[in-house]
């Protein structure tokens, strides 16, 4: 077998695509998002029917959002668990991620002993897409496989700004959650964007859109502490109709230009998702100035994730 790093996630994410559309036709989101429980199920039986998925269930695995593990008896039997309380939208993310581990990395779980019975995922590698490694090319199938780019891009195109009802209609339209919607949607888009998720006046985790990034606009989350501006609605406690549709706050507020902000409040996770938006190309910035939180995943390769 390949060593991880040489795994073709996106290809493999493909050759599922494919065939869903061959199946259930090329407009099947029109109808529904991906059955992710379902195909996990059938697709493991058809691929290896002695060792296939044989469950996907619902379990208390505090400290982890999901988890591909094995039973002891060979062949192996396979089972993927989804932390309690989740969504449907992160349940379906959770789900085609740790499906992605069946896929890609099976064989390296069962024979490396730093495995303990299976790979346990964190928020860290699922939530905020923000591992490295194998864990890096599991959120990349999932969210391939979820949210295909040739639709979404047929959805909402990458030079077009966005608002919460258009990413709300793309995290229906996909099963999945309005986070995991954003983090696609920055994933392609021209525009110049970032989200930062909060609590308590605190920014837990953001993410820029590449063009953000190569213009030096980024937040620094990791081993550090960021306050929101005071101005921020999150800080602020905002979460009226106004904050919805979003204000234009002045340069000095987050950056040193202008930035449109819109935020909500999800009280199931505790937390809010502010989503900013800049107006122009901006300035470019050489790689000294970029985000770690996001080019870890380019540079830690091969991090094997611990329980």
């Amino acid at each position: 077998m390949n060593e991880p790093s040489r795994l073709r996630p996106l290809k493999e994410a493909a050759r599922i695509t494919q065939m869903l559309d061959l199946v259930l036709g090329a407009d099947r989101f029109d109808r529904a998002p991906v059955d992710m429980v379902g195909l996990a199920l059938e697709y493991s039986r058809k691929i290896a029917p002695q060792s296939p998925i044989h469950e996907v269930v619902e379990r208390d695995i505090s400290g982890c959002v999901g988890a591909l593990v094995y039973g002891e008896a060979r062949p192996r039997q396979w089972a993927i668990m989804y932390h309690v309380g989740q969504s449907n939208g992160r349940r379906s993310f959770t789900v085609g991620h740790e499906f992605a581990h069946y896929i890609l990395h099976r064989q390296l779980i069962e024979e490396d002993g730093r495995f303990d019975g299976g790979i346990y995922c964190d928020e860290n590698a699922v939530v905020r897409r923000g591992g490295s490694g194998i864990e890096q090319e599991a959120d990349e199938f999932a969210a391939a496989l979820l949210m295909p780019l040739h639709d979404f891009r047929r959805q909402h195109p990458a030079n077009a700004r966005v608002d919460f009802d258009i990413l709300g209609r793309l995290a229906k339209r996909y099963g999945v959650s309005m986070t995991a919607a954003i983090l696609r949607w920055l994933e392609y888009t021209e525009t110049r964007a970032m989200v930062v998720v909060s609590n308590e006046g605190f920014a837990h985790w953001a993410k820029p859109s590449d063009r953000a990034l190569k213009s030096g606009r980024f937040i620094r989350t990791k081993n550090t502490v960021f306050e929101l501006p005071a101005q921020a609605f999150a800080a602020r406690g905002d979460y009226s109709d106004s904050a919805l549709t979003g204000t234009m706050q002045t340069a000095g507020v987050w950056f040193p230009e202008p930035v449109h902000e819109m935020c909500f409040r999800s009280d199931r996770y505790d937390q809010e998702i502010s989503l900013l938006q800049f107006e122009s190309e901006g300035p470019r910035f050489q790689g000294e100035e970029e985000e770690p939180d996001v080019l870890d995943r380019f540079t830690n390769g091969g991090q094997l994730p611990s329980r």
